[in-house]
């Protein structure tokens, strides 16, 4: 199992999709690694020689992509930012809803969790 930027990328699958375990890195971006490295995208990982990872690394540390913990601080910073200013997307990832304008009424069970019960009112009959 070949590891690059601190992942370990499975070798039983072809390389451009192996590139794709590293976060930040879609199969259109890792078959532009595989271009700019003159690497076969459809070769199993696990053939990879030291030399072409070396390759791969040195291409991925060039700074043109932002990758991995630097791509996840990121983005977190975004968010926190979003957050400080208390402008209307921050104040929706604040409070765990949609950001993107989705509806609330139904769905939206990913962001807001499971269902939360409320009791239902009693009847008139019943307390009488």
């Amino acid at each position: 199992m070949p590891r690059l930027q601190g992942v370990d990328i499975p070798g039983e699958k072809k390389t451009y999709v192996s590139l794709t375990y590293i976060y930040g890195i879609g199969q259109t971006s890792a078959k532009a690694i595989c271009k700019a490295t003159n690497i076969d995208p459809e070769m199993r990982a696990s053939k990879l020689t030291d030399d072409d990872l070396s390759r791969i690394a040195a291409h991925l540390q060039g700074g043109a992509y932002v990758i991995e913990g630097q791509l996840r601080r990121q983005r977190a910073q975004n968010i926190a930012r979003l957050r400080d200013i208390r402008c209307y997307r921050g104040q929706r990832h604040r409070t765990g809803l949609p950001v993107r304008g989705q509806r609330t009424r139904t769905n939206a069970r990913t962001r807001k969790g499971p269902r939360k019960t409320v009791a239902g009112k009693k009847s008139v009959k019943e307390l009488g």
